[in-house]
């Protein structure tokens, strides 16, 4: 439970400039999709997903590293670690049973086999996209948990983009497309007040001292 009256003072130490982004940012973000990525090899693929994710609203991004783990690459991410909240995986069947049990489907991205097209997909459903490897792409236990198969169409002697320029067509297209219907699509305002206070956290750098000080006051 967020201390509302807690946040309200932690708020007068941002500028109006930064509370108005917070506002305007949470505003448009979104947990009705979110983004799963399967052991990338690339550094700067993963942490370029993440800054794509931020750009578009998407709030979580899930990483899955069973044989690759590094860290995150700060300068491709470009900070957007801090506003995207990252849920890491050691198995892709932990982060499968995860988001299915969270609701979503699973969406394999992918151009081969039985695939739903880009401008067919039906954005009503909770939907969770995964993205494979850069030579192997998806592994089989993703492909057979998958619910949907989605491409991008491409008329080209190329085959496949990118991971984190197909995630960026993808999150575009469909995000924009959200937009448009009556799905309750934002977070929730409990969501919303936890983001509030976890990027004050972020954001001021004497956070523990004031809420010692706030506290202390309080019982004086």
């Amino acid at each position: 439970m967020i201390d509302i009256e807690l946040l309200d003072h932690l708020e007068t130490f941002l500028t109006a400039s930064r509370r108005e982004k917070f506002t305007t940012v949470l505003s448009q973000r979104t947990k009705h999709f979110t983004v799963a990525t399967e052991d990338v090899y690339q550094l700067h693929n993963t942490s370029a997903v993440i800054r794509t994710c931020d750009v578009f609203g998407i709030q979580e991004v899930n990483i899955v590293e069973e044989s690759n783990s590094k860290r995150i690459d700060r300068e491709i991410a470009m900070g957007a670690q801090k506003w995207v909240d990252l849920n890491r995986y050691h198995s892709v069947k932990d982060c499968i049973s995860d988001l299915k049990h969270k609701g979503y489907q699973i969406v394999a991205t992918t151009p081969h086999g039985n695939t739903c097209e880009l401008q067919d997909f039906d954005v009503h459903k909770k939907a969770c996209f995964f993205f494979g490897r850069e030579t192997e792409g998806l592994s089989e236990e993703v492909l057979n948990a998958a619910d949907c198969f989605l491409k991008i169409p491409m008329v080209g002697f190329t085959e496949s983009l990118n991971i984190s320029v197909s995630a960026a067509i993808i999150l575009q297209y469909v995000t924009t497309k959200l937009k448009q219907t009556d799905i309750a699509w934002q977070l929730s305002d409990e969501n919303s007040l936890e983001k509030r206070m976890d990027w004050i956290k972020k954001t001021i750098k004497s956070y523990d001292d004031i809420v010692a000080r706030f506290y202390a006051d309080k019982v004086k």
